[in-house]
């Protein structure tokens, strides 16, 4: 069934109208959507206009983008501030901890080389009282054995050790003159 423009009637179609002022609001009504309709297909070929509003549009969302990027941003610089100020601390501490534990190794070498220094000292005065005994001891042996001249010399040498250790180093140098001087 088509109606009277040829066209299939669709569920909006009008039906026939059952008197003049069915006839009337239903022209009104067809009216109030054909307006709708034109204000639609207006609105869809003013292109300016939708670009305007596409662009607002746009606009918004890039500066809604732009102050969450923002917030972002801060949020992170002050969560890396704050990672490295905590990084700060713990490297601090961990200088602190170092700085004390080679101070207290210090203490303790310092502590222990004055103790071996003074074992060594009292070790080596015993061993030098034990030479200057033994060395005195074997003196007056040699010089009991010793002749009456050479006695005299050595108690003129105990009397005056540094005369005895300036002929002992004149003799020395004579003799490396002599070796250097005259090679075999």
């Amino acid at each position: 069934m088509t109606d009277a423009t040829g066209d299939r009637p669709g569920k909006n179609a009008p039906r026939g109208a059952k008197g003049p002022d069915e006839l009337r609001r239903q022209i009104a009504e067809t009216r109030t959507r054909l307006g709708a309709t034109v204000e639609e297909l207006a609105a869809k070929a003013d292109v300016r206009a939708r670009a305007r509003t596409r662009a607002a549009d746009l606009r918004d969302k890039a500066g809604a983008m732009t102050v969450q990027l923002r917030s972002t941003a801060a949020q992170a610089g002050h969560t890396v501030h704050d990672r490295a100020t905590k990084a700060g601390h713990t490297v601090q501490r961990a200088g602190h901890t170092v700085q004390e534990r080679a101070g207290e190794a210090a203490h303790t070498a310092r502590r222990r080389a004055s103790h071996t220094g003074r074992e060594l000292t009292d070790r080596a005065s015993g061993a030098q009282d034990a030479v200057h005994d033994t060395a005195r001891q074997a003196g007056g042996r040699i010089e009991q054995r010793a002749p009456r001249p050479v006695r005299a010399a050595v108690h003129a040498g105990r009397r005056h050790p540094g005369l005895v250790a300036g002929c002992a180093a004149g003799l020395a140098a004579y003799g490396a003159w002599r070796i250097l001087r005259h090679p075999r």
